[in-house]
């Protein structure tokens, strides 16, 4: 009973942190800095929210709002657990925008295999941006495809705003930034979206697939890797995945088990090495 009571005694000072967390000034600045590079496919009334990061506009057209997943809801779906803060994310996106018109602007891919659009959401009265939004809360992370790609910068910056302060997510230990050297031992990682910070031992290739070695035994150790598509993604953007040797980098994907924990490295947003964004929050960790 006091371990139930300190659980919904925590969750309740989450939600309160999280309601206290303001928002961001300058939404029009936002839109208006954002919004140009992007296409523009009108303006629509939110109808319904349906999750942290989906919602249906008032002209029949479902929006998933492209380049970061927020804590997830059954949805119906059978032995889909609730993921911790899902009910607050969808709250959040209530709060923001509701019954409100947004400006939609879609991704380089605009419709996902769903139907859904694939879209950044800017509120139509002040330009607020709801992605950085819902990231600057601590309430989503930051993800990207290598076909939907703009404002990653931007997004990432947000994300670690949020890891710096703890807020939301950062706060549980359930989405806390995992550490390569001890996630071999993290069998409940596997078939996971995670946030992984390590150092790079070594870089190496072989039959075609360039392997980010993170320990000794690539064998057993975390590994990231790149495919030859990858590697042009890569080097279009001016990054030598060879010069990340040594280096400290913070990277996201889903957790394969393939000689050890394994993330697929598809495109150069799901991996940094910029100091500011590896170590946001890492002291209180």
């Amino acid at each position: 009973m006091v371990r139930a009571q300190g659980g919904r005694i925590k969750a309740l000072l989450l939600a309160l942190l999280i309601g206290l967390v303001p928002t961001a000034a300058g939404g029009a600045a936002e839109l208006d800095r954002l919004a140009p590079g992007l296409a523009d496919a009108g303006t629509a009334a939110v109808a319904e929210v349906i999750d942290g990061d989906t919602v249906m506009l008032a002209d029949g057209r479902e929006v998933r709002f492209v380049g970061i997943q927020a804590p997830k809801l059954p949805l119906g779906r059978r032995n889909f657990p609730e993921w911790p803060l899902a009910p607050e994310a969808r709250a959040a996106v209530v709060e923001l925008i509701g019954g409100r018109s947004v400006a939609v602007r879609p991704g380089e891919t605009a419709q996902d295999r769903h139907g859904r659009v694939l879209a950044h959401l800017f509120r139509a009265d002040d330009g607020l941006w709801v992605q950085g939004e819902m990231l600057r809360r601590g309430l989503a992370r930051v993800y990207t495809f290598p076909d939907n790609r703009r404002l990653a910068a931007e997004m990432m910056a947000a994300e670690a705003d949020a890891r710096a302060a703890r807020r939301g997510i950062w706060a549980l230990d359930h989405y806390r930034v995992r550490d390569a050297a001890t996630l071999p031992d993290e069998a409940d990682t596997e078939g996971t979206f995670q946030v992984v910070r390590g150092t790079v031992r070594e870089v190496a290739e072989a039959r075609g697939t360039t392997y980010l070695n993170f320990g000794p035994d690539w064998r057993t150790d975390f590994t990231a890797t790149l495919d030859a598509a990858a590697r042009r993604q890569f080097r279009a953007a001016g990054l030598d995945p060879a010069a990340l040797s040594g280096r400290e980098v913070l990277l996201r994907g889903w957790i394969r088990s393939r000689n050890g924990p394994m993330i697929e490295l598809t495109h150069p947003e799901q991996i940094t090495a910029d100091p500011a964004l590896v170590r946001a929050g890492k002291e209180d960790q």
